[in-house]
């Protein structure tokens, strides 16, 4: 077994020796759940009754408590393309179930917006708090202790954080995540983002973009591009929450039914009453986290989970910062170019041998925990890729194999009768524009770093930016909403060198927003050969690009429960300000004498409507981006 890289390592201990205190009080707590907590057995006969009163054919089964309950918390809506076609997986579910003599009912439904129909409009204001929403009715499904497992069916970019924080409170019983897949391709991404620019400048007609768009955005299913919904997807097989491979497989195949089945049947496996048994709470260890922030640098994904990661993690007894990425990104190679990193999509990346390939990558490497408890098996399972049939026996593309020689099927957890089987990933990249090995990667880096300076602690990504933009030192211009950003490029009042202030975006004050409508309008500034960065408190969407975003700054300009504003409040337009990814700095060049005389600006008062004022009690308590940028959890802890 290859070793594991010394900064790995370091990090990793770390992060344990931080997260001891924590992380004790977690597992006690979960333990004393299993041991004493409610359960089905020790429920009144009129709460019993209750449970069961609907379960049709189930009753029988479900009121003897002979056999495990499992109970499905679902994000379906028909709205959102990624969720719609789970509104067909309760009732197969529910046949898998009885297929093992285990029986499965809907535990609860949670909400499930789309930062793609929100994005740069007042609703946005929702997203991120809807994490915690989630989070909350998670754990009221699973309150009702009629279950001794569950399946989290979300995808989407909040979703799937909060699924796993509210089904950490019942970290005793075994979980898994199921996935429905991305959408086949559409609408080159390249051609999108073309399309978009043209927008921008007024060269294309609304027409034109609502087509380009409606051509990328076309069928059920995950976007297609790498943001936070496929990082999520990514990271849940990292951790080993998946079953091995069923990430990235198309809906409505049968290879992703079969996949929802295998989840099934093994949810029922690793329960309590049996030998083998994998509770969640176990699952998600130190090792798990650092995986799943490991998987993030390598393939250059969302920059929202420095966000979500660290509150997965708090919600597990433990402490990840900002300073654990950066120093793993600056040991993990960057394998993967996903748009918007690169030019094809998840399928294309998925049809190059996809995460199995990274993992294999990864753990010959000694870049990546081997030793952590999944769901599926080891770590090393997750090296392998999903077929049907007798697909597990055909030689791979460039593959070569001696005609004695016996097929590797990898896991063995595809139910009795079915014809899902594994085999192993690829061992060279069916497409090395789209995935390379450990030993040629597209950067040495993994392309997340932390900046720090006068103006507090931000976070950049690199992956996508050209080495000439990872330093940017130019004169700024202070924006308060986005809005007023897109006015002043279309009066051309942006046409410079310039770094680009947007701030009051924290958590604090306004949910802390996705900025990406400013995407085209940057990027458009850069190809005319400005130098030019995004600076904000807030965040950018999970499909950052080429333009240098300085995101998540933290203090956020609003002052703080101690009436003290953070240093971005103080910025005045044409200050200097220097943003440096190779040296991790964020700083303003103005001289201190002048900066202390300097009064804190006015943040705009707090918009109304959509619903926002209903968060007013989530904004007013929230920590900063660092911890996860939540209300709920700040509060947790101060019981816990």
């Amino acid at each position: 077994m290859t070793p594991l890289h010394p900064t790995i390592a370091a990090v990793t201990d770390r992060i344990i020796a931080r997260s001891a205190p924590r992380r004790a009080a977690y597992l006690d707590l979960m333990e004393r759940q299993r041991e004493a907590g409610t359960n089905r057995g020790n429920l009144s006969c009129g709460n019993l009754a209750h449970g069961f009163a609907a379960a049709g054919d189930d009753k029988s089964a479900i009121r003897s408590g002979a056999a495990m309950n499992i109970g499905i918390v679902t994000a379906y809506n028909d709205m959102l393309s990624a969720h719609q076609p789970y509104g067909r997986y309760p009732e197969q579910i529910k046949l898998f179930a009885r297929e093992v003599g285990a029986t499965a009912q809907v535990a609860g439904g949670v909400p499930a917006m789309c930062d793609g129909v929100t994005q740069g409009q007042a609703g946005m204001d929702l997203s991120l708090f809807s994490r915690d929403t989630i989070a909350q009715g998670t754990a009221i499904a699973l309150s009702h202790a009629m279950f001794e497992g569950a399946l989290l069916l979300g995808i989407c970019d909040k979703i799937v954080p909060g699924l796993l924080i509210g089904a950490l409170r019942f970290g005793h019983l075994p979980q898994i995540l199921v996935p429905a897949g991305p959408m086949p391709s559409g609408l080159a991404n390249k051609e999108k983002q073309r399309v978009r620019q043209l927008y921008a400048e007024g060269k294309a007609s609304r027409d034109e973009l609502l087509e380009a768009e409606a051509a990328s955005y076309h069928g059920a299913g995950t976007c297609t591009f790498y943001g936070t919904a496929n990082s999520n997807q990514m990271m849940m097989e990292l951790m080993g929450l998946h079953i091995p491979g069923s990430a990235f497989v198309n809906p409505g195949t049968k290879l992703r039914q079969e996949l929802t089945r295998a989840a099934t049947h093994r949810v029922a496996q690793i329960g309590w009453d049996g030998d083998d048994y994998r509770p969640l709470a176990r699952c998600i260890d130190e090792k798990a986290i650092v995986n799943a922030a490991i998987g993030l640098l390598a393939t250059g994904g969302s920059t929202n989970h420095a966000i979500h990661l660290p509150a997965i993690a708090r919600a597990a007894g433990i402490v990840i910062d900002w300073q654990d990425f950066d120093e793993l990104s600056h040991a993990v190679p960057l394998l993967a170019r996903v748009y918007p990193n690169g030019a094809g999509d998840v399928n294309h990346f998925h049809a190059a041998g996809g995460i199995g390939f990274v993992v294999k990558e990864l753990l010959g490497a000694g870049l990546l925990h081997g030793d952590v408890l999944t769901v599926g098996g080891t770590m090393a399972d997750y090296a392998y890729e999903p077929v049907l049939g007798d697909a597990a026996d055909e030689p791979l593309p460039g593959e070569s194999r001696g005609p004695d020689a016996t097929p590797d099927h990898g896991p063995r957890l595809s139910p009795g009768n079915s014809p899902l089987t594994w085999r192993p990933a690829p061992e060279f990249s069916r497409d090395d524009t789209m995935l390379r090995p450990v030993a040629a990667p597209f950067s040495p880096d993994g392309g997340m770093r932390l900046l720090a300076g006068n103006l507090g602690r931000a976070i950049v990504k690199t992956s996508a930016v050209a080495e000439d933009r990872w330093t940017i030192e130019a004169p700024c211009r202070i924006f308060d909403d986005q809005n007023q950003v897109i006015a002043a490029f279309k009066a051309g009042e942006l046409d410079r060198d310039v770094v680009v202030v947007v701030r009051f975006q924290g958590p604090r004050a306004n949910g802390m927003p996705e900025l990406h409508k400013l995407t085209p309008a940057l990027g458009v500034l850069q190809d005319k050969g400005y130098r030019v960065a995004l600076l904000t408190d807030g965040r950018m969407s999970g499909a950052s690009g080429k333009v240098p975003a300085v995101i998540h700054l933290s203090p956020e300009a609003l002052p703080g429960t101690d009436g003290v504003s953070g240093p971005l409040a103080f910025l005045v337009d044409g200050d200097i300000v220097r943003v440096c990814a190779r040296k991790g700095e964020v700083l303003a060049l103005v001289d201190p004498v002048i900066w202390a005389a300097r009064s804190a600006a006015v943040a705009p008062p707090p918009a109304l409507g959509v619903g926002r004022e209903l968060f007013a009690l989530f904004r007013y308590h929230a920590d900063e981006a660092e911890k996860g940028g939540s209300a709920m959890l700040a509060a947790m802890e101060t019981i816990i």
